[in-house]
């Protein structure tokens, strides 16, 4: 018996997959606990139709990310931070204060878990920092932490 899983399916399948299981346990288990449907046409279809989707969702946030990291390169976060004695900063330049930077120099949103710091930023001076956007894409940002 062929089914289309609607949910993971341990030792069976992922979620979308088209499986060939024994009648019983296709009959027994899978249908009345909603975990798969029979594999008519219409059904078929359906699921081709939604891969197409989900691959052309893909593609496009794989072009926006790509667009994101293009406009990266060209932008010079300044920040402000109040220093003590040796040009040393009292606390740290996080990310979340480069995440705001961003999004009112620029108009960028890209969230703070997205922004990789090697180490913490302790002292004045300019930085770059990686920005993971997904899809294996990273841009890198330029921050500079002046006095306040």
């Amino acid at each position: 018996m062929k089914v289309i899983l609607q949910q993971d399916v341990k030792g069976q399948g992922k979620k979308g997959q088209m499986i060939e299981v024994s009648e019983g346990y296709g009959r027994n288990f899978l249908l009345p606990r909603k975990l798969a449907i029979p594999a008519t046409a219409d059904a078929i279809n359906t699921m081709n139709l939604k891969e197409k989707a989900k691959k052309a969702e893909e593609a496009r946030l794989k072009a926006e990310a790509q667009e994101i990291a293009g406009k990266l390169k060209d932008c010079t976060v300044k920040l402000t931070a109040k220093a003590g004695n040796g040009g040393r900063l009292f606390g740290a330049v996080t990310t979340k204060e480069i995440s705001e930077g961003l999004l009112k120099q620029f108009g960028m949103n890209i969230p703070k878990q997205k922004l990789v710091l090697d180490e913490p930023i302790k002292s004045f001076g300019t930085y770059q920092v990686k920005a993971k956007l997904g899809f294996e894409i990273s841009g890198t940002v330029t921050v500079s932490v002046a006095e306040e």
